[in-house]
């Protein structure tokens, strides 16, 4: 079985559970932008904008760069693979589990065919 990075999920997963910060994520895969920018696209102050984009720096989704007063941010380097895996996993567990779910239920079926017709 794959192991996972326990910090990196949580960190990635607290990260992109809010809209705001999935939202900046989808904006800089456009363009980066400074943080003065991303707070007027989402209506917010500067010091809520900064708050985020720290959690989307520490998950190492974002990276910013300071040249004089200007804060620009970037997607970070790393994507979101090791994510994607563990979303998968969980995936093939569930569907597993929902197939054998149908199974139960068509041999439920079967069996009431099979009582419901000798009854009569």
């Amino acid at each position: 079985m794959v192991q996972f990075s326990t910090a990196r999920l949580d960190a990635s997963f607290a990260a992109l559970s809010d809209a705001t910060r999935r939202g900046v994520l989808e904006q800089l895969g456009s363009a980066d932008a400074s943080i003065t920018e991303l707070a007027g696209t989402f209506h917010m102050t500067l010091t809520g904008m900064k708050k985020h984009i720290g959690v989307l720096e520490q998950a190492g989704l974002v990276t910013t760069e300071k040249v004089g007063r200007v804060r620009t941010c970037r997607l970070g380097s790393r994507g979101l693979e090791e994510e994607a895996a563990w979303i998968e996993a969980r995936r093939q567990i569930w569907n597993a589990r929902f197939d054998a779910l149908d199974d139960v239920i068509e041999a439920l079926k079967r069996k009431e065919k099979v009582d419901g017709g000798q009854s009569e």
